[in-house]
């Protein structure tokens, strides 16, 4: 929305602390999340499990219970962050408006240090801090996001956000399951790992191209750091792997 000529300074400062979209987020990084952790995880699980026995039916069971008890837990902590976020915001909120009853001198000059630090001074300095502190909601929510760095969090993205990660968590853990499905183990164990880290890599690419840094440095990054990390399960597998049945 562009700005209005008739918007007041605490009107312009209200809508861009509550409502200006790039405080809400687009759930991108609920979905890198999930997917991250699906592919990584059950990637780690599936290669020390084939590592191990090389049965096939043995790898799928570990794969498929890893992932469904993976995505319901990511899905869980994803929905109790939300409200422990909504949560935190509401009583520093509630904190910030007992201050300015409480200490509205002190809380005066926290504004006035505030926007001095950003290069204002002289009149218009005093005419922002006079504008602010007009309005005991604008008050807060500048404090809000000035001194606390805090945006308003809406409860009801609490469910979004766990279906989100819960799902995305389940299409990353079926990634590095999916070979085991239709070729033998050894070279699906191969096959996963390759699959996984071209995935990783488009996750990385496609975060870097909607939000910033350079896409093919972030898709390198991604890639190798979940598959190493996934390949200490392989490690894992071998070190306890499981004697043949006589």
């Amino acid at each position: 929305m562009k700005p209005s000529a008739n918007r007041t300074l605490h009107e312009e400062i209200f809508h861009h602390s509550y409502t200006d979209p790039h405080k809400r987020g687009s759930g991108l990084s609920d979905f890198i999340l999930g997917a991250q952790d699906g592919l990584v995880n059950v990637l780690g699980v599936v290669l020390g499990i084939a590592a191990a026995t090389n049965d096939v039916r043995v790898v799928l069971v570990a794969g498929l219970a890893t992932t469904f008890a993976e995505s319901i837990s990511m899905g869980a902590v994803a929905f109790t962050t939300t409200l422990a976020d909504a949560d935190l915001y509401q009583s520093e909120r509630e904190r910030e408006y007992r201050h300015i009853v409480e200490a509205p001198v002190l809380e005066t000059k926290e504004i006035r240090d505030i926007y001095e630090s950003k290069g204002f001074n002289g009149d218009l300095l005093d005419r922002i801090v006079e504008t602010i502190t007009a309005n005991k909601d604008v008050w807060v929510a500048v404090m809000m996001a000035e001194e606390h760095q805090l945006s308003p969090v809406d409860r009801r993205s609490a469910m979004k956000a766990a279906w989100v990660v819960g799902l995305s968590a389940i299409i990353g853990s079926l990634v590095p399951i999916a070979p085991f499905m239709f070729l033998p183990v050894s070279v699906s164990m191969w096959m996963s790992v390759l699959v996984t880290a071209l995935v990783l890599f488009g996750i990385g690419f496609y975060k870097a191209r909607v939000t910033v840094g350079r896409p093919t440095r972030s898709g390198v990054e991604m890639m190798l750091i979940g598959t190493i990390s996934a390949l200490a399960g392989y490690l894992v597998g071998v070190l306890l792997k499981v004697p043949p049945l006589p």
